[in-house]
């Protein structure tokens, strides 16, 4: 099921909890194959709280990547709102929308902290009023609240307490957001948005005009080797941490990391051609990760196995 916030795609408001968190499910599977894919690798009781944390976070990222005819502060208008929404939703009252249902019980269920729900949502306000960023310290801004909170909750849904595994997790949910940023370089420019830092361009004398153009050339490969290793740094910070993660609950999680990461050797397969093809992870590949996956860590499957559910909690 494909979200349409701000072409006026109004959500059925009637439906139960259960049947909310089967509309998030719906949800990612219809936006995002990989995720999808790693998620359904969680035991049970896990997977309708990731469906939910996605689904809130496609809501918001609809309405500033697919705006149709609204303007920017138009755009900025709605997001205010549907923050509003949530919060209202996560404190307990009623709302009609039920991805946000689903999202404030699973807040509330996995101890999310509201402060992070905040700080998303800012930097999605940020894409209405923010197109560049100078320097890499400027991007972090907005990654933060983007991906690197998104790792938080995520650390709170698979149950690992908070304290050391934060800064890992932070740095994996970066590590994505950048993947997703190289494989996107022209779909965002098409967007009006630039994620790469323009003292990188400037760095190997690679213009906007040339991103306008789709040029690769020796200057676009050397860019783009300098942001698939600063990509590649913040993995290495994430696998750091994925001993923290509950055993039974960290296959899915590894298996996303390698997904994401695998993004960075199609965009090497195709000689960084990003403009005419898409870095994309065949389901066959995506197999043949998870096979891997287990293989390094059988003690982790068996875990998986044991500790399995039937049923998904609500």
């Amino acid at each position: 099921m494909k979200l349409d916030p701000a072409g006026g795609k109004k959500l059925d408001g009637g439906l139960s909890l259960a049947e909310s968190y089967e509309l998030c499910r719906r949800v990612q599977k219809a936006h995002s194959r990989t995720y999808y894919f790693s998620t359904r690798l969680f035991p049970a009781e896990v997977r309708p709280r990731v469906h939910a944390l996605y689904a809130f976070m496609r809501y918001a990222d609809e309405i500033v990547d697919h705006p149709h005819d609204l303007p920017l502060d138009a755009q900025l208008s709605v997001l205010e709102e549907f923050e509003a929404e949530t919060l209202a939703a996560v404190s307990g009252e009623e709302v009609p929308n039920p991805v946000l249902r689903a999202y404030a019980d699973t807040v509330r269920a996995c101890g999310i902290d509201p402060g992070t729900i905040t700080a998303f949502m800012e930097s999605m306000k940020m894409d209405t009023r923010v197109f560049r960023y100078q320097a890499y310290a400027d991007l972090e801004v907005y990654t933060y609240g983007s991906a690197a909170v998104v790792g938080l909750m995520m650390c709170r849904v698979v149950g690992v307490a908070e304290g050391k595994a934060d800064a890992h997790a932070e740095a994996l949910g970066v590590a994505m957001q950048l993947s997703n940023f190289l494989r996107d370089v022209g779909e965002d420019w098409r967007r009006g948005r630039v994620y790469l830092p323009l003292e990188d361009l400037a760095r190997f004398g690679y213009t906007e005009r040339d991103l306008a153009l789709g040029v690769v050339d020796e200057r676009f490969v050397g860019l783009m080797r300098f942001e698939i290793e600063r990509a590649r740094r913040l993995y290495e910070v994430a696998d750091e941490g994925m001993g923290y993660i509950p055993r039974g609950r960290r296959f899915p999680v590894v298996v996303a990391r390698e997904l994401y990461a695998a993004i960075l050797d199609r965009i090497e397969a195709h000689e960084y051609d990003v403009f005419s093809r898409r870095a994309q992870v065949s389901r066959p590949a995506k197999l043949l990760v998870a096979a891997r996956c287990a293989a390094n860590d059988p003690g982790e499957i068996a875990d998986r196995i044991r500790y399995r559910r039937t049923s998904p909690a609500r």
